[in-house]
């Protein structure tokens, strides 16, 4: 993916008339974007009109520039900076996620497991009580209104007495913190059983799992170390947490599993089959992910990798058969698209931790090793296991709040993130809507920096958002408009807001989606 710039003889930039911003192309047009996350695609003569000073009063164009902020007439300089503050509030805040891996042994051998899981037999690698509640004790020290604590691992429902503790004792701390606090798992559900099922249920324990795509997919990409796969009991509980949530009342539309699912060589030709599983399952999210590149992905790339350009042409197929699906009155939404979108279409940045400007990376998370060593983020404990040490932040044994999140490493993360003091990034036309991955760069390039333009990542949020301004510039009668707003819409979960007792679960309000991967994006907080 290359950068386009657009060269204008000096003379013909009325710079007196123009406020600040950015620009490309996206196809025949040109696009331009402001720290707010404006934007508009112009056609040449009129980016030459801008430029020239000759979009007035009596242009056809002058009054949506002029509201956007593109323009100096009238320009609304406290009004932009309230919009700005908006926009990022999320700075000083203090981490809203905490991972916390409750043991690293898993039963499962995925051909890209990021997260270098152990044997079962490796009972060294489960957290103990006394390190939980050490974990906890420090976690709880974040600044931040809103915390969601994630259970990963491994599998993490393999050491449950110890994620049974973690949510009790951290609601019990709750007590006197006042935090908005929840927590979810992130689970292959192949330890799950009826017990176990019905104490998350009745703890509000938000569910995740990875669902790859039917058994053609699935089981290729996670197998069991003796052969075959998982698939089967992904969908028994998949199905039944959906049931019981109906059940216990609850508007399904906010409370299902939610599903992640990673793109390997085995996905790209049944890239269909597998958004069409989600939706026979009645998973109103699906987020296409890419491979990262941690731990046993980096070994078997070869035979589960591809090329950006590879996975952009799959993530096109998928976006536009999701929108066909859609225009047919089938609700699912795509998470990367969401993400995007809530930043070009809303007056919100949803905060995501791994999509923003800095990144959430030691500001936005932290991670607790089963061991109470302390990591930047989840890639950091995954480059830890890989024997490189650069982003431990410490252990709760010796190692307070305070010192884990003012560590040089979170400092130089921030600063190699920050978009707007990056060359290339800092004048990208699409920098409001994306985010730098420092760690994915130190894992391909061997610097934090890197050379962005390169990174599969610049790739595919360039690719992406391309691919959603270009379908809304395109969108003659509004009705591309209005399923992408649909997807920004993000309400929390409420345990107490279900449906009505009258209410059947096909009279529900229209679409309205919870956070796609839930705690790592914070919920909106209106300001007075």
């Amino acid at each position: 993916m290359t950068h386009h710039t657009v060269v204008l003889p000096r003379r013909t930039v009325a710079t007196d008339t123009l406020a600040w911003f950015r620009f490309g192309r996206i196809g025949e047009r040109t696009i331009i974007t402001n720290d707010v996350g404006e934007w508009e695609l112009l056609s040449d003569p009129e980016f030459s009109d801008l430029l020239a000073g000759r979009i007035d009063d009596e242009h056809p164009r002058f009054a949506v520039l002029q509201a956007k902020g593109f323009l100096q007439k009238d320009l609304d300089i406290d009004g932009l900076a309230t919009r700005l503050r908006r926009k990022k509030r999320f700075l000083g805040q203090g981490p809203h996620l905490g991972i916390i891996i409750t043991t690293l042994r898993c039963n499962q051998h995925c051909t890209y497991c990021h997260a270098s899981r152990t044997e079962m037999d490796r009972v060294d690698t489960d957290m103990s009580m006394e390190t939980a509640k050490k974990v906890v004790d420090h976690l709880m020290k974040t600044p931040s209104p809103y915390l969601n604590i994630e259970f990963q691992g491994g599998e993490p429902t393999i050491n449950f007495e110890v994620l049974k503790f973690i949510v009790e004792y951290s609601r019990e701390k709750n007590r006197y913190e006042q935090k908005r606090l929840e927590h979810s798992l992130v689970t292959n559900m192949t330890t799950m059983d009826v017990p176990k099922a019905e104490w998350l249920l009745a703890n509000n324990v938000m569910i995740c799992t990875s669902l790859d795509g039917p058994p053609v997919v699935h089981d290729v990409n996670r197998p069991w170390k003796k052969g075959g796969g998982a698939y089967v009991d992904v969908l028994k509980w998949v199905q039944y947490f959906n049931r019981r949530y109906i059940e216990l009342g609850r508007d399904p539309r906010l409370w299902h599993v939610d599903a992640l699912m990673t793109t390997t060589r085995a996905t790209l030709d049944h890239w269909q089959e597998v958004i069409d599983l989600y939706v026979e399952l009645g998973i109103r999210n699906i987020h296409l992910r890419p491979l990262n590149p941690f731990g046993f992905a980096m070994s078997t790339w070869k035979r589960v990798g591809y090329t950006p350009e590879e996975y952009l042409e799959f993530y096109e197929r998928c976006l536009n058969y999701i929108l066909e699906l859609n225009q047919r009155g089938v609700e699912i939404a795509e998470g990367t698209a969401s993400i995007l979108l809530m930043k070009m279409l809303t007056a919100d940045d949803p905060n995501f931790v791994d999509i923003r400007s800095p990144v959430g990376s030691g500001t936005g998370q932290l991670a607790y090793m089963y061991d109470g060593s302390i990591h930047a983020s989840d890639e950091g404990r995954m480059i830890a296991s890989m024997g490189d040490d650069l982003f431990v932040l410490g252990n709760v044994d010796d190692t307070t709040f305070e010192q884990a999140a003012n560590h040089p490493t979170v400092k130089a993360i921030a600063v190699a993130s920050y978009l707007d003091a990056l060359p290339m990034c800092s004048d990208c036309w699409n920098a409001p809507f994306c985010g730098v991955r420092p760690l994915h760069n130190y894992m391909l390039q061997g610097d934090l920096f890197g050379q962005r333009p390169s990174t599969p990542k610049c790739k595919e949020y360039m690719g992406v958002a391309r691919m959603l301004l270009s379908r809304l510039g395109d969108d003659v009668d509004g009705s591309v408009e209005r399923i992408f707003r649909r997807w920004t819409i993000n309400r929390p979960r409420d345990p107490e807001e279900g449906l009505d007792a009258n209410q059947d679960v096909g009279d529900a309000p229209e679409q309205t989606t919870a956070p796609i991967r839930p705690g790592r994006g914070t919920l909106p907080i209106v300001e007075q």
